[in-house]
């Protein structure tokens, strides 16, 4: 390293001195920052604060996974977009990394337009130290627990509804696993989501801000520090509540992750093909069809007689008179306009082919 360089690394490291002169972090604590990568996965409204928690703090990179795009319902709760985003319906992933490049240009930002999946999830989070949850349902985050602890990588959960949620970190060998907690996928049907019951601004920020914390305290090299409790907060009747996870891993001796080894999620042997997506009305379809996975403008060229295509590079999207199809490059598709999953695998087959 020249002088120069040394220079520019000397002020780079000085914007972070207050930062560093929290003890139990220190200089040696903030080099490790600088020198992490993290997976943050999912970049809507926990994602957009988790992500811009950790590139402030100097967290050298941040690996970005998101599969849908910005709008306007968005920007109450999701921190990093504009009305410009939601008006051009750019994709979140890109937007976000736009806007944290703008807070800190050191930074190696990795937006990834995707799907997290058992396909591709291998390849996202390799190398990365950290995986934080800022999902909104329950395939994923068991997709993260498998991955976890088949790899040994250390993951964050958070959730949030309402006026309420809950964090959780899961150090691998350490801690309670995520199906300690949560034995098997839910019902959709017995589940509440943000459609029903809402949710509120700063409930996220709070949720969001200690899935940070918890991360930084890994990257830093302070895993000894992590909580191994489940943390439930509710910001409107002012409470907190700590559960004990010890005491649920000595009795989840049957545990199917973290004491049976066993991966369903990571395998592929349980996975969804449609999922209804939490506030919208509308329904992603996995694998809608081979014709997506071509050069997006001959598909556009193909569709424009059945109503408005657009094409932005990242996603292709076709206005029809009762729904809205937009197709992805990695074969995904959303149908708009309705959340019934044969509706919306039917209208793909009929306009897309295949």
């Amino acid at each position: 390293m020249n002088l120069t360089e040394q220079n520019e690394l000397e002020a780079y490291v000085a914007r972070f001195v207050r930062q560093e002169r929290f003890a139990p972090l220190g200089a040696v604590g903030g080099a490790k920052l600088r020198a992490s990568r993290a997976l943050i996965c999912g970049c809507g409204a926990l994602g957009t604060m988790i992500a811009e928690r950790l590139a402030r703090a100097g967290v050298g990179t941040l690996r970005i996974v998101d599969r849908d795009w910005v709008e306007v319902s968005n920007l109450p709760r999701q921190t990093l977009f504009t009305e410009q985003d939601a008006i051009l319906g750019r994709p979140k992933a890109i937007a976000a990394a736009d806007a944290l490049m703008a807070i800190d240009s050191h930074l190696s930002i990795e937006p990834h337009v995707a799907d997290l999946t058992c396909d591709n999830i291998s390849e996202l989070a390799e190398g990365c130290d950290v995986m934080v949850d800022g999902t909104d349902n329950f395939e994923t985050r068991f997709l993260l627990n498998d991955y976890s602890l088949s790899k040994d990588i250390p993951w964050v959960h958070g959730g949030c509804l309402g006026s309420s949620g809950q964090v959780m970190t899961i150090v691998p060998g350490v801690t309670a696993c995520f199906r300690c907690l949560v034995r098997d996928l839910p019902a959709r049907d017995t589940m509440e989501t943000c459609d029903s019951a809402g949710v509120l601004g700063p409930a996220i920020g709070v949720i969001a801000c200690w899935q940070a914390a918890e991360a930084l305290k890994i990257l830093s090299g302070n895993v000894e520090q992590v909580s191994q409790d489940l943390m439930v907060i509710d910001t409107w009747n002012t409470s907190c509540r700590m559960i004990s996870m010890a005491s649920l891993k000595a009795a989840s001796r049957n545990c199917p992750a973290c004491q049976l080894r066993q991966f369903p999620f990571l395998e592929g042997a349980l996975r969804t093909e449609t999922v209804v997506l939490c506030g919208k009305n509308a329904v992603q379809v996995r694998s809608a069809s081979a014709a997506i996975s071509g050069d997006f403008s001959a598909l556009a060229i193909r569709l424009a007689h059945s109503g408005k295509v657009t094409n932005n590079g990242f996603f292709l999207r076709l206005i029809l008179p009762e729904h809205v199809l937009t197709v992805f490059r990695d074969g995904r598709a959303v149908v708009e306009g309705t959340t019934d999953p044969l509706e919306a695998k039917n209208l793909l087959s009929k306009t897309l082919g295949g």
